[in-house]
């Protein structure tokens, strides 16, 4: 009777171990560099938005200095809220019904935490009349800004953006 030497074919505990430990060590190195990918992402997404909103804002204040909307006593020529610069306003310049359109949708702040709050709602609102270090909502919107308590990368607060 002749022997044969078995050959075992696979991995011992031991190999199968340090692999595991190795894949772990990789993945706790590359977790912070994940999450300041996402918080870049997100800081991006803001700045976008609020120059969005902004762009609006300030297209709807020349729209009503040039005078193509119409203009009420004691109005500041900013929008009465958000939703107008989506909905639209009725150009008095034109002949028809027509409508001057400023935003397509208005973007959400990404810092807010509250996915099922409207858009419009994840905004904190400046009137013309409230001072700057001091931002109110009012009867117009000046100027938005973040919600979020949050400090970005740069060391100034999404709040001061």
């Amino acid at each position: 009777m002749s022997f044969r030497p078995l050959s075992f074919r696979g991995f011992t505990l031991i190999e199968l171990m340090v692999v595991i430990a190795i894949i772990g060590v990789l993945a706790t190195m590359a977790t912070p560099m994940v999450q300041l990918a996402r918080v870049r992402a997100d800081e991006a997404e803001l700045r976008t938005a609020l120059r969005q909103i902004r762009s609006a804002v300030d297209d709807y204040k020349k729209a009503w200095d040039e005078g193509r909307i119409e203009k009420k006593t004691g109005a500041t020529g900013y929008p009465p809220s958000l939703d107008v610069l989506v909905n639209g306003v009725t150009d008095v310049k034109q002949p028809s019904d027509v409508k001057i359109y400023f935003l397509r949708r208005v973007p959400r702040d990404p810092f807010h935490t509250d996915k099922s709050t409207p858009a419009e709602q994840t905004w904190g609102l400046r009137s013309y009349a409230s001072p700057p270090d001091e931002p109110a909502p009012g009867a117009d919107v000046f100027d938005v800004y973040s919600l979020s308590g949050r400090t970005g990368l740069n060391g100034i607060a999404y709040r001061n953006w």
